[in-house]
């Protein structure tokens, strides 16, 4: 479990080709401290785990279904990657609850300073994930804990603040870049709840429903 808080970047350094998959290295310092072989670390926003560990960098493993759902299988040697430790037990929640189980990948359609470092990013959202978006809500963009600010037909937009800017990769973005988005894992599973609540087509959702089913 992560909260979206990046604690620093790493550098891509190789991203070997294998016939199973590939497998990354990532140059990097602070999230070293303590990342051991066999620990997970979320890497833009995608959980891996950690299959080498030396005192500047380590590797993981990419299985097909990571390369063919998100972005990392378009990195090149030089990329910068946002990397984020799990979440400790007694830790501070700082963003929100983020599973590096990506969803999907989103277009980005412009990155636009807005004033005092400020700056405004819009990404096209692929026609499945859009349910589970909610103006003000959480969204994870390349492993970024953000807040939705608009939501425009399949377009979000969202502020990124200076610190935000500087810290990550995001400023790294160009238009028409793949960034990994993960949803609230909150909303798929209500979902999922009522789902399985089985209301009539033509009823809609009351307040006394949810009260009944315990909520």
């Amino acid at each position: 479990m992560f909260t979206g808080i990046i604690e620093e970047t790493g550098t891509v350094e190789s991203l070997d080709h294998q016939s199973s998959g590939d497998r990354i290295t990532i140059g990097a310092k602070l999230v070293l401290s303590d990342l051991a072989v066999g620990g997970s670390i979320a890497v833009s926003g995608v959980c891996l785990t950690a299959v080498e560990v030396s005192g500047e960098s380590f590797s993981a493993d990419l299985a097909p279904e990571t390369i063919e759902r998100t972005s990392l299988g378009d990195l090149e040697k030089g990329s910068r990657v946002n990397l984020e430790r799990p979440l400790s037990l007694g830790g501070r929640l700082s963003g929100h609850f983020v599973q590096g189980h990506v969803d999907g990948t989103g277009e980005l359609l412009s990155l636009e300073a807005v004033g005092d470092e400020n700056w405004w990013l819009r990404i096209r959202v692929p026609q499945p994930l859009l349910r589970y978006l909610v103006y003000k809500g959480s969204v994870a963009i390349d492993g970024v804990s953000l807040t939705i600010a608009e939501l425009t037909d399949d377009v979000l937009g969202v502020a990124v603040i200076p610190h935000t800017y500087e810290v990550t990769s995001l400023h790294d973005l160009r238009p028409g870049a793949k960034v990994n988005l993960e949803c609230d894992v909150i909303a798929k599973h209500v979902e999922r709840l009522l789902k399985t609540m089985n209301l009539p087509a033509e009823s809609s959702l009351r307040v006394k429903d949810l009260e009944e089913q315990g909520f």
